[in-house]
């Protein structure tokens, strides 16, 4: 059984950074992509980044790229998402997702298994 557990989360000032963290259970990490999506109040679930299996690959948000960045450590089962110059409208639930293949997807649906979230908060 895979679980994903989120933390990182918090409040923090437009302008600032946080860095959120993703520790996965289970012996299928690192063979699969993970990635992060977020969900705001009202608002449909969207993607944010992805990595491959191997960390080679990346793929990112036309609203974060050049903020966000996305790694992992197979070794320690954890995917991170560095994100900096954070602005108001990047508040969310952050979400931390293990995909069904090894390359870089964005689409919710080709997700298998997701972590229960973190609470992202910037202020103006």
């Amino acid at each position: 059984q895979v679980q994903l557990v989120e933390s990182g989360g918090g409040l923090v000032q437009a302008g600032g950074s946080l860095r959120l963290s993703c520790a996965a259970s289970g012996p299928t990490f690192s063979g699969s992509a993970m990635g992060w999506f977020r969900q705001a109040p009202g608002r449909e679930r969207e993607f944010v980044a992805a990595i491959s299996r191997t960390g080679i690959f990346t793929g990112y948000a036309d609203s974060v790229k050049g903020r966000f960045t996305i790694s992992r450590d197979n070794a320690k089962n954890t995917v991170y998402l560095q994100m900096n110059s954070l602005k108001p409208e990047d508040t969310s639930v952050y979400y931390c997702a293990q995909s069904r293949g090894s390359t870089v997807v964005t689409t919710a649906r080709q997700y298998e298994y997701w972590g229960q979230g973190t609470q992202v908060t910037v202020s103006s």
